[in-house]
C-alpha cells in the first residue's frame, strides 16, 4: 500500500512539474506543428497545455500567451481540418470538425470563431443541398438546408431555397415560417431577401387561396390565415375569405385591426379596398366613398378611384 501511494504522489508531482516548466514549451511544438499542416498532433498539444493550466496557480506572462493560444488555435486547427475535408470533398468530416471548431470557440468565449465556423457549417450543408434540390427531390433538400439553416440562419441563400423546397413540397406553412423571418431580417443588409422572400410568400399564399377558393371553403382560408406568423398577409386573406362568406359586417368589424396590421402603403390601401366593398355592399355608401378614398397604392387605385366616380354620380 506504501508504494503505491507513493506513485500516486510522484504522479502528481510530475503534472505539476509539466505545468510549471513545460507549458510554453508544448505550446510552441503545438504551433509548429499547426504551421507544418500537423492538426491531430497540435491540438493534442494545445489542450494539455490547456488541461495543464489549470495546476498554474500564478501563471507568469509567457504561462498566460501560451493558454491563450492554445485555446486560440486549438479552434483554428479543427477549422483547417474542416477545411480540408470540404476540398476533399467529405462534407460529413467537414461538418464535424467545424462543428468542434464552433463549439470550442463558445466554450473559451470566442464569439467571433464560434460564428465564422458556424457559417461554414451553413455553407457544407447548403452545397449538399444543392444537389438535391437542384434534382427536385424536396424531401432530401429539406432535411439537408434544415440543418444548414439551423446553424446559420443568416445564410438568405439556403434559407430562401429551404423555403421554395416546403413549398414545393405542399408544406405551405413551413415555408411561409421561413419567408416571415427573412422578412424580418435587417433591410440594410438583407434587401434582396427580404424582396425575394415576400415575393414567395405572395405567390404561394394566392396559391393557396385560389385551392379553397376553387373548393368554396372560406372557412379553411380562415383557418390557414390563423396559423400564419406574418400578421399582414394572415389579416389580408382573413378579410378575403369573409367577402368569400358574404359576411361584411366581419369584415367591417376586423377593417381597423387588418389596417394597422400592414406595413406598407400598398397593404393599407388594399384593406381599405376591402373595406370600401364592404360598405358598398350593405348600401352605406358615405362610409363606402370615405375608404376608398385612402386606396393610394397598389393595384386597386383605378378600381376604388371608379367606386368613388360612380357613388358620387348616383347621389
Amino acid at each position: 500500500m506504501k508504494r503505491f501511494f507513493m506513485t500516486v504522489v510522484a504522479l502528481l508531482g510530475a503534472t505539476s512539474l509539466f505545468a510549471q516548466t513545460d507549458i510554453v514549451a508544448v505550446f510552441q511544438q503545438g504551433l509548429g506543428n499547426a504551421k507544418a499542416g500537423n492538426y491531430t498532433e497540435a491540438i493534442e498539444q494545445f489542450q494539455s497545455v490547456i488541461d495543464a493550466s489549470w495546476d498554474v496557480e500564478e501563471p507568469d506572462a509567457n504561462q498566460l500567451k501560451a493558454i491563450a493560444g492554445s485555446k486560440k488555435f486549438i479552434v483554428t486547427c479543427y477549422n483547417k481540418m474542416g477545411v480540408a475535408a470540404v476540398n476533399a470533398q467529405d462534407y460529413e468530416t467537414a461538418i464535424a470538425n467545424f462543428q468542434q471548431a464552433a463549439d470550442t470557440a463558445l466554450l473559451y468565449e470566442d464569439m467571433a470563431a464560434h460564428n465564422k465556423n458556424n457559417t461554414m457549417i451553413g455553407q457544407v450543408y447548403e452545397v449538399q443541398g444543392a444537389s438535391a434540390f437542384n434534382s427536385e427531390d424536396y424531401a432530401t433538400a429539406i432535411a439537408v438546408f434544415e440543418k444548414g439553416y439551423a446553424a446559420d440562419p443568416r445564410n438568405t441563400g439556403m434559407a430562401l431555397n429551404l423555403a421554395e423546397s416546403y413549398f414545393r413540397s405542399e408544406k405551405y406553412q413551413d415555408g411561409m415560417r421561413i419567408c416571415t423571418k427573412i422578412a424580418a431580417m435587417n433591410p440594410d443588409k438583407f434587401a434582396e431577401a427580404i424582396a425575394e422572400a415576400q415575393a414567395k410568400m405572395d405567390m404561394y399564399t394566392n396559391n393557396e387561396v385560389a385551392k379553397l377558393q376553387m373548393a368554396n371553403d372560406y372557412d379553411g382560408i380562415i383557418a390557414m390565415a390563423a396559423e400564419l406568423e406574418d400578421a399582414a398577409i394572415a389579416a389580408k386573406i382573413t378579410l378575403q375569405a369573409y367577402y368569400g362568406k358574404k359576411d361584411f359586417n366581419k369584415m367591417i368589424e376586423l377593417a381597423e385591426s387588418a389596417i394597422a396590421a400592414q406595413t406598407t402603403d400598398e397593404g393599407r390601401s388594399d384593406i381599405y379596398y376591402l373595406l370600401g366593398v364592404a360598405y358598398n355592399e350593405k348600401e352605406q355608401f358615405d362610409a363606402a366613398i370615405a375608404a376608398m378614398k385612402n386606396v393610394t397604392a397598389g393595384a386597386n387605385v383605378a378600381n376604388a378611384q371608379a367606386v368613388i366616380n360612380a357613388l358620387t354620380a348616383a347621389e
